[in-house]
């Protein structure tokens, strides 16, 4: 049973994790042949200030204009 966990900032519509649900699903079940049904797709979102790259939070990065 393939488990695809992914992190991100949270933020993003309900349409936009479905699409990513469903991107990630097919992308499993293409490339190593797994049954649709056996896989497994957690989201975890954290919010900007709990999410830092470089020493510095995303919620900081997108203060001062920056790309996350």
């Amino acid at each position: 049973m393939p488990l695809v966990e992914i992190t991100l900032v949270e933020g993003r519509s309900r349409e936009q994790l479905r699409r990513l649900i469903d991107a990630i699903t097919a992308a499993v079940e293409t490339s190593i042949s797994a049954p649709r049904e056996s896989i497994r797709v957690i989201l975890r979102e954290v919010p900007a200030s709990h999410y830092a790259a470089g020493g510095e939070t995303i919620e900081e990065r997108r203060s001062k204009g920056k790309r996350s």
